[in-house]
């Protein structure tokens, strides 16, 4: 074994740390005096520039728009006010915070912050603590009447819900008592329409359980709301009180992510059970890993929700009673952080291209074109949108990739390849901008990002594919990726793979089970022992693996056999750089060091990183930063350049 970066006589853990209005057309400076700056793809720019939106929240009114992000103002909170003659106007830098939740009347906000929550009228250039600090503190909310704030707090050991006076006059009061595992942080308190009662995600009933419970507010009474669903989202009140909307998945089926059933909780009080039922519709709505919410119409007879297909994100809408969904926005690109509440007739969401990071849109609901409000993010010299291509796999099936070219290419080069797996499993490499691939394109790289089989955005029976067979043919997909590289006049031969998280175990599952299709691979943060590091990772990376593959190792030997990436090193010839991040709990770092250990019994050369500061993902710049750098060098070193005749 090696150590990468040739660094001496230590062992494999280096001590050295891994609405309505005009649409302004994407060469456009945008809204903003000035325009956004423009950048050189360079890793330093990448990993260290935070400029772009992070976040939106409609107020209920309509009226006002809190927008998260770094700005022209800096880093914070920015305000739109809703303009006379409709739309949104400019953005202005309002105070430092993010993820802010609005109160009823649309006059302050609250955020959480530092272990406090926080609230701020508009018009303050400084937001106000109500209580003192606690552990874990985050998704505030307020009550109807807006005198109360509700939020999570991990001071119980558990995810569990508090209230706190909005004005500070009280200390925080617990409502809820293990509602939810320490580790599992996802979901957000939802108010009755009334304020007596709030509805949550819990696993009291079974810790492989995602179930929507209600708690009452005076008395901390609780009882189970549902019985048949795994809750994939926060759950959302209609506005007359009477049914709850969340995404979700059955019990009885695979736990997918990214692709949802739609689930209206109706009849909240009968004796024999609330009626949990599946708005039937003919598309999925996406939680994007538990981060998006359905939203109610101001009449409870639609229902919005975003949804991805073939890498694009959009906002649709459907009956709530069931029927033909359609789109409401019409965009290239990827959504995120979609805000709206029923008393409102706009929405706005955040909207990235593949060459354009994150900004800011608004619409009306009437309908139009979505109105851009903000100029936050770069424009990147040098990048291009990838070509959407299909090539056929191992079996025929038609995988979907996105094709990077390097400039080198117009001088009539020829090129090695990179073949990019992402994470997640059943997620998806999205049309968003991904810069990592632009970067190695600019850097003399042919780079394909692929959606394998069992991801998200194809439909269901196309994420069925890899249910109880993970990491088996995927990797065949990804190996038919370098096949079809290799028949590109312009790609040299060379052919390597990288990913991270799920992505890191595809690469190292992929030059494994086809080991004649690749040159080199970087796995960072992978999975590579499900069989034997189960036992140390966090609560949703146990319900993923154990859905994911069955039942647990013992119930599902042959499954996990698949999976076992470890035991089929001794058919690994291309050389590898792995990389971890010592405090993962996601993937814990068993995986890396299992991995290590049998290439090291098996006689094997491999270089290795880890990072003793990063959990799974790396908020470090620098490290950022150090992992590709070293992936660009161990790339370069062993696949060579661009080459004319």
């Amino acid at each position: 074994m090696k150590e990468a970066n040739r660094f001496s006589g230590t062992p494999w853990i280096a001590s050295l740390i891994l609405v309505s209005g005009a649409c302004v057309a994407p060469g456009d400076a945008g809204p903003g005096a000035g325009g956004p700056a423009e950048l050189d793809l360079t890793l330093d720019n990448i990993h260290r520039t935070s400029a772009g939106v992070r976040g939106v929240a409609i107020s209920p009114d309509g009226r006002n728009l809190a927008i998260s992000g770094s700005g022209p103002g800096g880093s914070g909170l920015y305000l739109a006010e809703r303009a006379d003659g409709g739309g949104f106007g400019l953005p202005g830098f309002w105070l430092r915070g993010s993820n802010p939740a609005w109160a009823p009347a649309g006059d302050r906000i609250a955020f959480a912050a530092g272990g406090e929550i926080r609230v701020a009228d508009i018009g303050d250039v400084e937001a106000r603590p109500v209580m003192d600090a606690m552990e874990g503190v985050r998704a505030p909310a307020f009550s109807p009447d807006g005198r109360t704030i509700a939020f999570y707090s991990t001071e119980s050991g558990h995810q569990d819900i508090w209230l706190v006076p909005t004005d500070g006059s009280g200390p925080p009061r617990q409502l809820t008592d293990a509602a939810m595992a320490l580790d599992d942080p996802r979901f957000a308190p939802a108010w009755s329409p009334d304020g007596g009662e709030l509805v949550y995600v819990s696993n009291a009933s079974d810790y492989w359980h995602d179930d929507l419970w209600i708690v009452e507010v005076e008395t901390g009474d609780h009882r189970q709301l549902t019985r048949t669903l795994m809750a994939m989202s926060t759950p959302v009140w209609s506005p007359e009180g009477d049914r709850i909307a969340v995404f979700g998945t059955a019990k009885g089926e695979y736990w997918y992510e990214d692709l949802s059933y739609i689930y209206v909780i109706a009849d909240l009080d009968a004796a024999a059970g609330p009626a949990e039922r599946i708005v039937d519709m003919q598309v999925y709505a996406t939680d994007a890993a538990m981060r998006h919410a359905p939203s109610w119409s101001a009449d409870g007879e639609f229902i919005y929700f975003p949804y991805l297909e073939r890498g694009t994100a959009n906002v649709w809408a459907v009956p709530a009673a069931g029927g033909v969904a359609t789109r409401v926005t019409h965009m290239e690109g990827t959504i995120s952080g979609v805000s709206h509440t029923a008393g409102t007739g706009s929405l706005a969401f955040v909207h990235a291209s593949p060459t354009r990071g994150g900004e800011a849109y608004a619409l009306d609901l009437i309908g139009g074109v979505p109105q851009r409000l903000t100029s936050f993010a770069p424009v990147w010299r040098s990048v291009e949108a990838p070509r959407e291509i299909a090539y056929s796999s191992f079996d025929g099936l038609r995988i979907q990739g996105f094709l990077y070219h390097p400039p080198q290419l117009a001088e009539g080069a020829s090129c090695p390849a990179l073949v990019q797996v992402h994470g997640g499993g059943t997620n998806s490499y999205q049309q968003g901008l991904n810069l990592t691939e632009q970067y190695l394109a600019s850097k003399g790289f042919v780079v394909l990002a692929i959606n394998y089989r069992g991801g998200s955005g194809f439909g269901r029976e196309f994420q069925d594919l890899s249910v109880e067979d993970w990491l088996w043919d995927q990797a065949r997909d990804a190996g038919a990726a370098a096949d079809f590289l290799r028949t590109l006049p312009y790609v040299n031969g060379k052919v390597g793979i990288y990913g991270g998280s799920y992505g890191g175990s595809m690469s190292l599952s992929a030059v494994s089970l086809t080991p004649d299709r690749f040159d080199a691979a970087v796995p960072m943060r992978g999975a590579y022992s499900k069989l034997n590091t189960l036992e140390y990772t966090d609560r949703l990376g146990k319900i993923f693996s154990v859905t994911g593959h069955g039942g647990t190792p013992e119930e599902r030997p042959d499954t996990y056999a698949k999976s076992h990436v470890v035991s089929r090193i001794a058919d690994i010839t291309a050389p590898v750089l792995l990389m971890h991040g010592e405090l993962d709990r996601r993937v814990p770092i068993q995986n890396f060091e299992r991995a290590v250990a049998e290439f090291e019994r098996l006689g094997k050369s491999v270089e290795v990183k880890t990072y003793p500061d990063e959990a799974h993902g790396f908020r470090n710049p620098d490290n950022r930063v150090d992992t590709y750098s070293r992936l660009e060098e161990f790339f370069t070193r062993h696949l060579g350049g661009c080459a004319t005749d």
